[in-house]
């Protein structure tokens, strides 16, 4: 089993820079890809990036060039690096891992998640 815990700070004005961190514990290195998502009141969950065990990127369109995701070393800490937080981004905001080496934006693709953490983008 795979447990993912993310953790930031919880509560930013919009236009601001923010960056979340999602570490991984138990069979990390049955991990290939990392994700993350975000879901925000009485909507879908939405793809945000994902990156691979050697680095490989993927961003939903509506991110790509002010988020960044980066996987910086063994410890299989992820991190998203968010700037120009808009305020209609309020949401929590998920990672998740799988291990069938591919690079998905399919939230059910990814069967390891975290609980989530809370981000509140103010005006």
């Amino acid at each position: 089993q795979v447990q993912m815990v993310e953790s930031g700070v919880g509560s930013v004005q919009a236009g601001d820079s923010l960056r979340l961190s999602c570490e991984a514990s138990g069979r990390t290195f049955t991990i290939y890809t990392v994700a993350w998502f975000r879901q925000g009141r009485g909507k879908e969950r939405e793809f945000l990036a994902a990156i691979s065990r050697g680095g490989t990127t993927k961003y939903a369109d509506n991110v790509e060039g002010r988020f960044t995701i980066s996987r910086p070393g063994p410890k299989v800490a992820v991190y998203l690096q968010m700037n120009r937080l808009k305020q209609d981004k309020t949401a929590v905001y998920y990672c998740g891992a799988e291990s069938r080496r591919k690079l998905r934006s399919d939230e059910n693709w990814y069967p390891y998640w975290g609980q989530g953490y809370q981000i509140t983008v103010s005006s």
